[in-house]
């Protein structure tokens, strides 16, 4: 059946009929009398003694109480000097094992096949051993920094010298879920905003043809915790990450069909927004609405928009050549990389990658060696492609995963079927750009690499040192929810990291 198209008289006399109707509703129940009225309530007692009680108890809104807020994603002036713009977050999950990656420790290896002398926190504890497991991979000092490195990283090691490697992560909550929230949102309980979603609230966007906060997904599907990854949680809708897919159509139903595109599709918007500005102006504060509002609105400028951002055609061989893309182990991965690299060029405030393959309770031998060669390519390419344009002073680049893994050995069915357990006392990430330092390793592990033992960086350490980046105290910003001023902290002791920063 083919949509009804209205010219535009017909649209007038449609709006003049709706604000008509809508007037002589107000104008009855403007006229009913105080006798109907407090017949209507049980002779007006319960309802006039309520409304005594709620002003004796300094609970009954005034005038200013109910002062109506606006939100929108236009830029926002920082609370001091920042030093970054915008974030790229590349999520690897699942938990890349940092005693085979970035932390090496020679005791491993000394006392390989031997009784771990100590206490393990197992979480699958059906195979769990005590049997020290080392690593199967050489670690080599690399760049001018001299910072060791797995040689499963051979792209890392390129850029070694311009990222600041954080030894000493720590959230201590020992399961992917718990993690990954309190990684991304402050809190191991789902439900509130995570870390793009406040930057969003905090600081809008530099372009309004494109989302602030920008979700690109793996072709194998979605990380832990799912949609939560990009949830605004009680924060205004406008602030949810949208998510974008790993292929064509990269972003669903963002083409209208052929039937509606052009004149009909405008008349249609037209139409709808005149409708909602009518709504609007008699229900102000109607939050959903309001986001409803904008996100129709930015879906229609998007058509263009972010079709051409994500259009990686364009670029020159060589830079894709640099993302690995003519290669198919890194094409997918790379191909999102420089997505991403082209949306931060073009405004958009906050990124985020997630690859779900780190999760090596099992042949991690060959799990790990494959995971790496995925991803190592594309992410020291995002670096020295924003390096090269002059963006990574001011974007921030981050890789690595909600935890690390165990020196010991699980599932002790033979060499080729070893795994390792889940580490979130202490694992390694890596950051760099936007106001950190360049060629540091910070913090460290035991020298077993269970757990941070020196210049800890709790997950709210974390979120309050990024944040300090972008200009914004992690503390002050804060939305009311439930009649509290709530933050990315709220109460935690997040400390903002100097002796990481430049």
């Amino acid at each position: 059946m083919k949509p009804p198209s209205f010219s535009g008289s017909q649209l007038s006399t449609l709006n003049y009929a709706s604000s008509e109707a809508r007037r002589a509703k107000e104008d009855q129940l403007r006229s009913l009398s105080r006798r109907r009225f407090l017949a209507n309530n049980g002779l007006g007692v319960g309802s006039i003694a309520l409304a005594w009680l709620l002003k004796q108890e300094g609970l009954l809104a005034s005038t200013a109480q109910m002062e109506v807020r606006h939100y929108d994603l236009l830029p926002k002036k920082p609370a001091f000097e920042p030093r970054a713009q915008a974030m790229i977050s590349l999520f690897m999950n699942g938990g890349p094992s940092h005693v085979d990656l970035f932390d090496p420790k020679p005791l491993l290896n000394k006392m390989d096949g031997q009784k771990f002398p100590g206490e393990i926190k197992h979480d699958n504890a059906q195979e769990a051993s005590l049997k020290i497991f080392g690593s199967p991979w050489k670690f080599r000092k690399s760049g001018e920094s001299g910072i060791e490195v797995s040689e499963l990283l051979p792209g890392f090691a390129e850029i070694v010298d311009d990222v600041t490697l954080i030894r000493s992560t720590h959230t201590g909550v020992n399961n992917h879920n718990q993690s990954t929230l309190a990684l991304q949102t402050g809190r191991i309980l789902a439900g509130r905003p995570v870390l793009g979603s406040w930057l969003a609230y905090g600081l809008g966007t530099e372009n309004q043809d494109l989302p602030a906060f920008v979700a690109l997904n793996d072709a194998r599907g979605y990380p832990v915790e799912g949609v939560h990854n990009w949830s605004c949680g009680w924060l205004p809708s406008l602030y949810q990450g949208t998510a974008v897919r790993s292929k064509e159509p990269r972003i669903v139903n963002l083409e209208p069909p052929a039937l509606l595109r052009g004149e009909v599709q405008n008349t249609f918007l037209d139409y709808l927004g005149r409708i909602n500005r009518d709504y609007g102006q008699t229900h102000p504060g109607e939050m959903d609405l309001e986001a409803r509002i904008a996100s129709y609105g930015l879906a229609a400028r998007m058509q263009l928009a972010a079709k051409e951002a994500m259009d990686i055609g364009s670029e020159s061989e060589a830079t894709r050549k640099l993302y690995g893309i003519d290669n198919p182990v890194t094409r997918e991965f790379g191909s999102r990389c420089l997505i991403a690299r082209r949306l931060v060029e073009r405004g958009v405030r906050f990124v985020q990658l997630y690859v779900p393959a780190w999760d090596h309770h099992n042949s991690i031998i060959k799990g790990l060696a494959g995971a790496c060669a995925g991803v190592d390519q594309p992410s020291a390419a995002l670096v020295k492609d924003l390096k090269s344009r002059g963006l990574l002073d001011t974007t921030i680049v981050h890789w690595g995963g909600e935890m690390g893994r165990m020196p010991v050995i699980q599932n002790d069915a033979g060499r080729d079927k070893i795994g390792r357990d889940h580490n979130t006392s202490g694992f390694s990430m890596w950051v760099a750009g936007g106001g950190f330092k360049r060629g540091l390793a910070f913090g460290e592990t035991d020298e077993f690499g269970v757990h941070a033992v020196k210049d800890v960086v709790n997950h709210f350490d974390y979120h309050a040192t990024l944040l300090h980046l972008f200009g914004l105290d992690a503390a002050k910003l804060t939305y009311r929810h439930n009649n509290q001023d709530m933050s990315i902290l709220d109460g935690q002791p997040g400390q903002v990291v100097t002796g990481m920063l430049a």
